[in-house]
């Protein structure tokens, strides 16, 4: 299985993707903003979010290194303020002051596409994080191949998982209830924050090592 999929770096992806992109704690925002439609309307809406999120986050994933090597970005630079960012996030999610999008007053306005597939789905936390892994990824290496699969399938299969949470929001919200969503994205805020903390030591490490 190594040889095909890195089934720890599989693990890593998709359990830092799914923290930060955080499909049960979606429920309530997407049923508040999709409150006015009806049940197509609302899968409708469930599907061309998710399209809109994997897109971005695909974007980054393959152009995002060029960017940095553009703008001359070293990898402990980005994990280091890719840290930061995600505990900045963690505190909101332990705190509980993540900040919901207020309804738009735009008619016009699609919400399955803003604010919900970006930056609600992909925000910065979340494409930073995919753009660490890819980076990560030795390219000249044997084992490059099993972990760009790795990376691929962790980035797929999230995105199941939040298409499938916002499928059955109204099934999840019942059976969860408001208490529920709150303790299940309290734990996610915790997981988040060591994951952030991990991030952050080993961006300081690798800055010890370039200044040796």
């Amino acid at each position: 299985m190594s040889a095909v999929l890195d089934t720890a770096l599989f693990t890593e992806v998709f359990v830092t993707l799914f923290v930060i992109m955080d499909p049960p704690g979606t429920v309530p925002v997407f049923l508040g903003l999709t409150s006015a439609m009806g049940a197509k309307q609302r899968n409708r809406a469930a599907r061309q979010a998710i399209i809109v999120a994997f897109g971005v986050i695909v974007v980054f994933a393959l152009f995002g290194q060029q960017v940095l090597h553009y703008m001359g970005i070293s990898l402990p630079a980005l994990q280091a303020s890719g840290g930061l960012l995600l505990l900045l996030v963690a505190m909101e999610l332990l705190t509980g002051k993540m900040e919901e999008p207020a309804p738009s007053g735009n008619k016009g306005v699609n919400v399955a596409l803003v604010p919900l597939g970006t930056p609600l789905l992909a925000g910065p936390g979340a494409i930073v994080a995919t753009m660490v892994f890819v980076q990560q990824t030795r390219v000249s290496d044997d084992a490059a191949a099993p972990q760009f699969v790795a990376i691929a399938v962790a980035i797929v299969l999230v995105h199941v998982s939040l298409y499938l949470a916002m499928r059955f929001a109204n099934v999840i919200h019942r059976v969860l209830k408001d208490s529920g969503v709150t303790l299940v994205t309290r734990i996610a805020g915790l997981l988040l924050a060591a994951i952030a903390v991990q991030q952050i030591a080993t961006a300081v490490t690798e800055f010890v090592k370039m200044a040796q």
